[in-house]
């Protein structure tokens, strides 16, 4: 399995949540276990996942672009070198007990300096060529950034009352020493936290720039003592990216001011990105649109500069990613943007494949709806050749936002919400659940406080909002199309199941209330509109998610392994384990829609593949450093989408053995295999023969090569197993309960082999 696209970006320790290659201007943040490798100007990504599995806290480009170190979370993390040009970890460093929150590669590319974070204190100097450290020592407080200086002769770590320059000069590769530190002189300013720092390049080399989280820009000269600052006149201020003539800080209400190293003087302000809870779609000019006076922004939260293109890349704290144009600061431009979840996702729903001219306007192929803990839907879509159905100029994978909350509160990052009145912000509600009707017209969703909102897909507006529940709802399913019915069932941490009529708005049809705990999962199979008991199973484990095969014979529960049942009798037929490894349980499984396999979620963030038949494992996948909570395989089996808690939605490319296996499987379910076969056959046959242009030499030479032109192809249909009675006449009910869509594809089919025939006949007389 092959990761193609990431629709996320992880905000951990801020201003080393984001770096650039300064030779070829790649921009690289982390999402989950994976560092995304972004080229602004073909919006493009590669990726480097990490095999720990661990969170991905820190990240910085050596000098020359060719090698990139991270630091991770978690026990015993290890500091990760990397090969960027073939995405590959050359080396690693395990002297941190618990996390890392910054690493940094000094200018001569020698050595790389790791700080661990608040409960490790630890700070160690990497001679990463010859595998060694070289110098180490602990710090007293907190640290949130660390910067070289430009000759590599020293760096500067910055945090909580924290300014401190560390000496490499005495440092020697064959001998580890205590590493010397001075503390910076802070003078009136000693108890303002520092967030970033960045050392000087240039005329201003001696210099060093630090920004407050008060929103001050500090200098210290060569003494290591506080020279100036000036007020960046923001609430908060959280990082800073330094080039030799341009100081930018990013500040909220999503600020970015410009200044100049030399003397501190203010430049200017970039344009702000998209208001928070806007309507994407409509978004024509991010650049250009003037700030309105009742909008709140998202806080910038990270920059960083590319000097070679003079490009600034912007992480906004509802984890959308910008990248400016600052060539000429007084016609700034957007170059590329990107929106993604501020919190945890917790669902994901394929858009049917329907056609009709209603459901392409509204999406292209290969369609998908998430829901967050952010209050918002967001519709997106998978296309790796080209983004034509993109239709806002926010995000070239993103098509709509559904906000279904009035607050812009739960759209950014919790650690970055603010209250201008002082006050805690309200708790995120969020969307649990959701569910597309098979006719691709209604949405439904529930949220954590059991309400239940309907919306139309064609107009993207609310039609319907009812409290339906008293706890969270976990799970919405609507009926199969087969069944001649619409029903929406909705299950809930309340122990209760509606049935809801979709024909008459939604009207309550009947209420189930046997379980005695929550219900994690609900599926229709073929049935009326009387529901009743018929089977009950109890098992010693939480049965977390379950899936029913396109028969509906089978159904897959996932708990601590994979149990297959036989819906009729409810008896279990097998079992398979789930996981690899033997701690953790399944979380979620999903059937691909062919029925011939099923993809599993367990509680050790991994995802595995199993054939549905034999319980074998085909293939393995991981990345998301929270639990998966959602997993969809798309209409035209070519890929895997996972969600997770880390806000993360991967979009895996899937083997092209298993999509040609998928594949060949759709095709033998959906087409009417020998039926068609004959019905055709035997409908050309009667139009050949009642022509009464044809004579009967011509006739006989028409059927022969009707004959010959399909004999292949009723030898292949014959090796298929078939779908329909044996003994059914070949125009019969089987054929008629298609439908209108069945018998206009046959017509189609037939015209096309008459055409064909007629085509070859006249090249023969």
């Amino acid at each position: 399995m092959v990761l193609i696209s990431m629709f996320r970006q992880t905000l951990t320790d801020v201003a080393f949540c984001l770096a650039c290659d300064p030779k070829t201007g790649l921009v690289a943040y982390p999402a989950g276990c994976v560092v995304v490798l972004l080229n602004p100007r073909k919006n493009r990504q590669q990726h480097l996942i990490n095999t720990s599995r661990k969170t991905i806290t820190a990240l910085s480009f050596s000098q020359d672009g060719k090698y990139l170190v991270t630091g991770e979370s978690g026990h015993l993390p290890a500091v990760r070198l990397w090969d960027v040009s073939e995405r590959r970890q050359v080396s690693e460093l395990q002297k941190h007990e618990y996390g890392v929150s910054c690493v940094a590669f000094s200018p001569d590319g020698k050595h790389i300096v790791s700080v661990g974070n608040q409960h490790d204190m630890m700070v160690n100097v990497w001679a990463w060529k010859k595998d060694v450290v070289i110098a180490a020592n602990k710090v007293s407080s907190k640290v949130t950034g660390v910067s070289f200086s430009e000759d590599s002769s020293y760096f500067v770590t910055v945090g909580n009352r924290h300014v401190k320059f560390w000496y490499l000069d005495h440092c020697k590769a064959s001998t580890p020493m205590p590493l010397l530190g001075r503390s910076g002189l802070l003078g009136e300013l000693r108890n303002n936290f520092f967030c970033d720092v960045a050392c000087g390049r240039g005329q201003k080399s001696e210099s060093t720039f630090c920004v407050t989280f008060s929103g001050l820009l500090c200098e210290f000269n060569g003494n290591r003592m506080l020279d100036k600052w000036v007020d960046l006149q923001t609430s908060v201020a959280q990082s800073l990216s330094l080039s030799w003539d341009r100081i930018f800080c990013s500040c909220a209400d999503g600020t970015v001011r410009v200044f100049s190293p030399l003397d501190l003087r203010f430049v200017c302000t970039l344009p702000r990105p998209h208001p928070l809870g806007a309507d994407v779609a409509s978004v024509t000019q991010v650049d250009k649109n003037p700030d309105q006076m009742d909008a709140r922004y998202p806080d910038a939260t990270a920059v960083t500069y590319d000097p070679i293109s003079r490009w600034l890349s912007c992480v906004y704290a509802d984890h959308s990613v910008f990248v400016w144009d600052v060539t000429d600061l007084t016609r700034v431009a957007k170059v590329h943007s990107a929106l993604f979840h501020a919190a945890c996702v917790w669902d994901l729903e394929m858009f049917p494949d329907i056609p009709g001219e209603m459901v392409a306007s509204v999406r292209p192929v290969c369609a998908f709806l998430s829901c967050s803990s952010d209050s918002t839907i967001r519709l997106w879509h998978v296309d790796e050749r080209t983004h034509v159905h993109s239709r806002n100029i926010l995000s070239t994978d993103l098509l709509k936002i559904i906000y279904t909350g009035t607050s812009t509160a739960a759209l950014q990052e919790a650690e970055n919400l603010t209250n201008t009145d002082g006050q805690p912000v309200e708790s995120r509600v969020g969307v649990r659940t959701i569910c597309v009707s098979p006719d691709g017209k209604h949405l439904a969703s529930g949220d954590r406080d059991g309400i239940l909102r309907i919306h139309n897909l064609s107009s993207m507006e609310e039609i319907l909002k009812v409290e339906a529940h008293d706890a969270e709802i976990l799970c919405l399913e609507y009926s199969k199309p087969q069944t001649g019915l619409q029903l929406l069932a909705t299950a809930s941490r309340d122990r209760l199941i509606h049935v809801l009529d979709a024909t008459s708005d939604y009207s309550l049809v009947q209420t189930l209330d046997e379980h005695s705990s929550s219900i994690t999962a609900v599926r229709f199979n073929d049935t009326g509109t009387e529901f009743r008991c018929s089977h009950h199973t109890v098992r010693k484990t939480t049965l977390y998610d379950m899936g029913v095969e396109p028969s509906c014979k089978h159904v897959a529960v996932g708990c601590q392994d994979v149990l297959i049942f036989n819906i009729s009798n409810g008896k279990q037929k097998k079992l398979y384990r789930g996981s690899l490894c033997d701690d953790g349980s399944l979380l979620r499984v999903q059937i691909d829609p062919s029925g011939q396999y099923v993809a599993a979620s367990c509680s050790n963030k991994n995802i595995s593949i199993f054939d549905f038949r034999t319980g074998e494992c085909v293939a393995t996948m991981f990345g998301h450093s929270e639990i998966v909570t959602g997993l969809r395989f798309t209409n035209d089996c070519k890929h895997l989408i996972s969600v997770s808690g880390d806000s993360c939605i991967f979009v895996w490319r899937l083997a092209p053995e298993l999509t040609i296996s998928m594949q060949q499987k759709l095709f033998q379910l959906r087409q009417p295999l020998k039926s068609v076969f004959l019905l055709t056959y035997f409908c050309l046959h009667q139009v050949l023969h009642s022509s009464p242009d044809c004579g009967e030499e011509v006739c006989q030479e028409m059927v022969k090569v009707l004959s010959g032109a399909l004999t292949s192809t009723k030898a292949e249909l014959d090796l298929l197993p078939s779908s329909w009675p044996p003994n059914s006449a070949p125009w019969g009910s089987e054929v008629k309960g298609e439908g209108d869509k069945a018998l206009a594809l046959l017509e189609q089919y037939a015209e096309l082999l008459l055409k064909s025939v007629e085509r070859k006949l006249e090249s023969k007389m």
